[in-house]
């Protein structure tokens, strides 16, 4: 069921809420957080879609801040609930005029109490991200390199920035490919790693966090190789005086794994989806230290 509620207020969106749940015997049991989304220049329609995904594993409610065009200073609303909000209920703030300035005044009021709140930026990263409206009240804020012009400079801005609870996708992203790397590399007698080459898209910013990562983790040289016909990740090898390790992904769903003295295993790796990325995220509520180090280390070593 969606609800539009033009020219309205935060105090009429929550009285509309509350009628909603005792007209359609909808129910608010279970939510465990509050996902509040940045929208601003992305397609917000699709920002809710992957964020219904993700609330089938943590039942949530979303509020979504999409500014639209406009002088007049006006607030209209749209709530969804039942099966057009997943396992959450939405609520859509489409603020115009002044109240576009005004998001953290907007959003709070509509905040399920005691209960944690997490940021999403789905496009634009902001220039810091905790020091926003939505991300001061924040617990976890997540943004997404993926997109940006220049990939390596946003990086350096998020690591002059980085506050404890900041992640971005670019990093979630490469979960699979460190667990994978950190499993083959146990395998091996010498775990000592001379050389890590990684091949792939050269417009990604998770190809430079896993380069950072591999060469901060297991101190060697890195050599980042790029093709532009290529999207995301295409191979990582490590060199160890027992062998290379190797893992090829050539049609972006399975990857070869080479290991010394055994023989290749064909595995599933199919790209991660955004509503994938988005609930692994949310499992998570303390901050995730290693991608801070990381950043870190790829700003001082750029």
């Amino acid at each position: 069921m969606i609800i539009s509620m033009p020219s309205t207020t935060t105090a009429d969106i929550n009285r509309r809420i509350l009628q909603a749940r005792k007209d359609g015997g909808v129910v608010a049991l279970g939510r465990v957080m509050t996902l509040v989304i940045d929208a601003t220049g992305a397609d917000a329609d699709f920002a809710i879609d992957t964020a219904n995904v993700a609330s089938r594993e943590h039942p949530c409610r979303i509020i979504v801040m999409a500014p639209q065009d406009g002088d007049d200073d006006r607030l209209d609303a749209e709530i969804r609930v039942g099966g057009d909000a997943g396992a959450s209920e939405v609520i859509v703030l489409r603020p115009s005029g002044e109240q576009v300035n005004h998001a953290d005044t907007l959003v709070t009021p509509l905040l399920l109490p005691d209960a944690p709140i997490v940021a999403w930026w789905p496009a634009a990263v902001p220039s810091n991200a905790s020091e926003t409206g939505i991300g001061k009240m924040a617990q976890r804020r997540i943004t997404d390199t993926k997109g940006e012009p220049n990939p390596g400079d946003t990086m350096c801005q998020l690591s002059r920035n980085y506050r404890d609870g900041d992640t971005d996708m670019a990093w979630t992203r490469l979960t699979r490919w460190r667990a994978l790397l950190a499993s083959a590399l146990e395998q091996v007698t010498d775990q000592s790693v001379t050389k890590a080459r990684v091949l792939g898209d050269p417009n990604s910013a998770s190809i430079l966090l896993l380069g950072a990562w591999l060469q901060s983790a297991l101190d060697c040289e890195i050599e980042l190789s790029y093709d532009d016909k290529l999207a995301g990740i295409h191979s990582i090898v490590l060199e160890t005086p027992s062998g290379e390790i190797g893992i090829a992904r050539p049609d972006g769903n399975h990857a070869t794994l080479t290991q010394p003295r055994q023989p290749d295993h064909v595995i599933a790796l199919p790209a991660r989806t955004l509503g994938d990325c988005l609930a692994e995220e949310l499992r998570r509520l303390d901050a995730d230290l290693v991608y801070g180090d990381v950043l870190k280390f790829y700003k001082e070593n750029r």
